[in-house]
């Protein structure tokens, strides 16, 4: 079976948003990735969301990704607050039209991580159905004052070694939480997983059922 992903476009709230699409046959559920700070270079093509994203499809479920406005052939400027979350909203909705009964699931990385993390809140403030949430490295400080999930599976997974998010922030954030969860600690790992992807699939696949 061929494993590649297709190009798409999809219309967003601030033009075009370019993303890849994988379409499973047979799927089990619906998996959106978000990737991290554009403003750093991060890209749909970064490796923690390509790992995240073939964990998926490996595990049976029909994937997108896709860059947020400003980023590669997306159009638009940088927000870096709501903005992006619309772009995730509107990617959303063009990936549950493809399978309108299949359950879903977020999974971001880094700024990412803050994205799908608001859209899981809009998502079961609005009444709407989600079935898990995986937040790598997540950028928690962006979370402040916003509305979170609270009845998704969500899983947190934090490198021990991270130089750009602090891990005692993600530690307290997951403290905090008043609400079941899982905190998976990485040890000997910086942000990026360098040597690690292997690792983090492992902890994810299992998770995806």
């Amino acid at each position: 079976m061929l494993k590649r992903e297709n190009p798409i476009s999809i219309e967003g709230p601030a033009g075009v948003l370019e993303g890849l699409y994988f379409d499973q046959p047979d799927a089990r559920g619906l998996a959106l990735v978000c990737h991290p700070n554009p403003v750093k270079g991060g890209t749909m093509l970064n490796k923690v969301v390509s790992t995240l994203q073939r964990t998926a499809r490996d595990a049976g479920y029909a994937t997108l990704r896709f860059n947020f406005r400003g980023v590669g052939g997306s159009a638009g400027n940088h927000d870096m607050n709501m903005g992006e979350v619309e772009d995730a909203e509107a990617a959303l909705t063009w990936l549950r039209s493809q399978y309108p009964e299949l359950p879903l699931t977020l999974l971001g990385f880094s700024f990412g991580g803050f994205v799908a993390a608001a859209l899981a809140g809009r998502i079961e403030e609005r009444g709407d159905s989600l079935e898990r949430l995986f937040m790598v490295a997540p950028a928690v400080s962006r979370l402040a004052n916003l509305p979170l999930a609270e009845r998704c599976t969500l899983t947190i997974i934090q490198p021990d070694d991270d130089e750009v998010i602090d891990p005692t922030s993600v530690h307290a954030f997951s403290a905090e939480l008043q609400r079941p969860h899982e905190l998976l600690k990485v040890a000997e790992c910086g942000h990026f997983f360098h040597g690690k992807l292997v690792e983090l699939k492992d902890l994810v696949a299992p998770r995806l059922g």
